[in-house]
């Protein structure tokens, strides 16, 4: 210890926190929580939002049966919560971010690649997730009356969307704490809301509790439907939040088990996206139209003013797992920059994407749908990355050398093996995907007559690569 840090009063568990979140650092326990309340909220608020609902009708639109769609959402998500439930605990066991441990898989330098990709889809997605739930905004306020829901209004729109891009970027300034802290006491009401909707759809709507499977569906059309349920929001729903998951359990102590901060982790995914899942699939037995705006404001009108407040919660609560994730993983780029001034740079360029896909709405759909199949890299990610955790590092990863310069760092600048497995496996990802855009749907997804098996090729492939080359590789080493 030097003399200045003698002299240095010691610090506040607050002061250090707060040390900790400015710059990416190695979380140290003293600042760490042994409460797992804060991670249930967080993954609950974050999914208890209209996308989820929109997603639900999904299957029903496509023409499969009500229950058979339930059952789809209720298989995938225990698959998909349990796979991110593991990197939850990895995160805990290691107290590093999800891009920050890829240094120890990808290299000091190659876990850039990861952590570009996943900065950008961040910032992409806090833009869409603030513009698509505007329309439905308008059309809610044009229910009770406070706008003329037939008028474009982009000013409107675009004022709007500023006071919920404020309000994320200022939840995500103060970082952690106050993010768990939002979540903690915004979601139960939240959920007091959602109950009396769900009420309302499943008592006073006219829901065909029936409705069976299109009898117009070929074998092909029902396997098509049935894969992209399980993409859209089955297995790969889970699997889209692989890569923030770290980001926050690095917060929970060691000494918290592990069982319990896996289901409460898990069961804060998986809860509210199957309530929310099967409310959709019920609300689209009442209507061919899936369009949010239509489909809530005909069935909630007399709820508008509660549902509206659900509807703004929505983005937020999600947003500023966006902006935060963003903010950390543009650091392990070797940004030096404090989180609190990246947070609002990426705010303020979020918000300049919102308000050109405002003026551009055919544009912003399009981006939608890119993002959505973009995301289909972190399947291979997360392969290569257990992978290396359990068979390469045998969970034993020394989390301080992470956090080393590349120019005396002990890990590799470049671990060929597992950039070439990463990307052989998004390969595999396009060649099964069958998405919305012609670019997205790959030649064996197009020869299988639309069926997408992309999350378990692309896992699969970058897995068995990245095992196959790491033996081989260990072999010459000892040879």
């Amino acid at each position: 210890m030097t003399t200045t840090d003698a002299a240095r009063p010691a610090a506040t568990p607050h002061q250090k926190h707060e040390g900790f979140e400015a710059e990416l650092e190695l979380i140290p326990e003293s600042a760490k929580t042994h409460s797992v309340r804060g991670q249930f909220w967080i993954w609950a608020g974050a999914n208890i939002a209209p996308i989820n609902w929109v997603l639900g009708a999904l299957g029903v639109g496509m023409g499969l049966g009500l229950w058979e769609t339930i059952a789809l959402l209720t298989i995938g998500n225990a698959i998909g919560m349990a796979m991110f439930g593991m990197f939850v605990v990895i995160g805990q066991r290691t107290g590093v971010t999800g891009m920050v441990l890829s240094r120890a898989v990808f290299g000091r330098r190659g876990a850039y690649v990861p952590a570009a990709v996943q900065a950008i889809l961040c910032m992409g997605w806090c833009a869409v997730n603030t513009w698509i739930v505007l329309d439905l905004v308008m059309a809610l306020l044009g229910s009770i009356g406070l706008v003329d829901p037939n008028a474009s209004a982009n000013g409107a729109r675009i004022a709007v969307a500023a006071v919920i891009m404020a309000a994320q970027v200022a939840i995500a300034w103060f970082g952690y704490r106050v993010i768990s802290a939002f979540e903690r006491w915004t979601v139960p009401p939240t959920v007091l809301i959602l109950l009396a909707m769900t009420i309302v759809a499943w008592t006073s709507l006219d829901v065909d509790w029936g409705h069976g499977t299109d009898p117009a569906l070929s074998a092909g059309q029902h396997w098509s439907a049935i894969t992209a349920v399980m993409t859209a929001i089955g297995i790969g729903w889970g699997l889209t939040w692989l890569g923030y998951a770290g980001d926050y359990s690095r917060f929970v102590s060691r000494d918290v088990p592990a069982r319990r901060l896996f289901l409460a982790s898990a069961l804060g995914q998986f809860i509210p996206v199957v309530w929310l899942g099967a409310l959709g699939a019920t609300l689209a037995t009442l209507s061919t139209s899936t369009d949010p705006g239509k489909v809530i404001v005909d069935a909630y009108g007399v709820l508008a003013v509660p549902v509206l407040l659900l509807v703004v919660h929505g983005p937020l609560a999600t947003n500023i797992l966006n902006i935060y994730t963003c903010t950390v993983s543009a650091q392990a780029l070797d940004i030096h920059i404090n989180r609190r001034v990246l947070n609002v740079l990426i705010g303020c360029v979020a918000m300049a994407v919102v308000v050109f896909f405002v003026l551009n709405g055919d544009f912003a759909t399009t981006i939608d749908s890119w993002l959505v199949a973009v995301v289909g890299w972190v399947t291979p990610w997360a392969a290569v990355v257990l992978v290396h955790w359990f068979v390469v590092a045998k969970q034993q990863v020394d989390a301080s050398d992470l956090f080393t310069s590349p120019s005396t760092t002990t890990l590799p600048i470049v671990r060929p093996t597992a950039l070439f497995s990463l990307g052989l496996g998004i390969f595999a990802t396009w060649l099964f995907m069958y998405g919305s855009l012609s670019i997205f749907q790959g030649p064996i997804a197009s020869a299988l007559g639309g069926i997408d098996l992309s999350w378990l090729s692309g896992g699969v492939v970058a897995g068995l690569t990245y095992t196959a080359a790491e033996y081989i590789r260990s072999r010459r080493v000892t040879a």
